[in-house]
């Protein structure tokens, strides 16, 4: 049992590790390029849509390789309540504003720049009050 915990773990700090790597490839740890993709009406970059599309041609077909029939069908699809759009509005708006992603912000949280924690600070009490919420249900 310890050597597939062990397993595990080793293949979360890989996947991790590139995923990482990734981010800062592609740029999206740079707020002001993910800030030039999303300002459609001035100066927009759309260099972005190409790590966004990259990542939905390898996670799409991933995603239908490892599921199985049972487990797509668990996924709920369609529902919009109003945790959803909340959650959606709050997530588009820290993003514009701060040009972070919660993935690149915490890839880059080790540099310890300031301007980042005003970001990583709500995501974090964010993060807490949200799961707060959900237990009370």
């Amino acid at each position: 049992m310890k050597n597939t915990a062990t397993r595990k773990m080793i293949i979360a700090l890989f996947c991790g590790t590139l995923f990482g790597f990734g981010l800062a490839m592609s740029q999206m740890i740079n707020p002001d390029k993910v800030q030039g993709f999303l300002d459609i009406f001035g100066e927009w970059d759309p260099t972005l849509a190409w790590v966004m599309g990259g990542a939905l041609l390898v996670s799409i077909p991933g995603f239908s390789l490892l599921l199985t029939k049972e487990e797509r069908a668990q996924i709920k699809q369609g529902v919009i309540d109003s945790k959803l759009l909340i959650g959606s509005a709050l997530f588009g708006i820290g993003w514009g504003l701060s040009g972070y992603c919660p993935g690149p912000a915490i890839s880059v949280s080790p540099l310890i720049i300031a301007e980042l924690m005003w970001f990583l600070v709500p995501l974090v009490t964010g993060m807490i009050i949200a799961r707060l919420m959900l237990r009370k249900e």
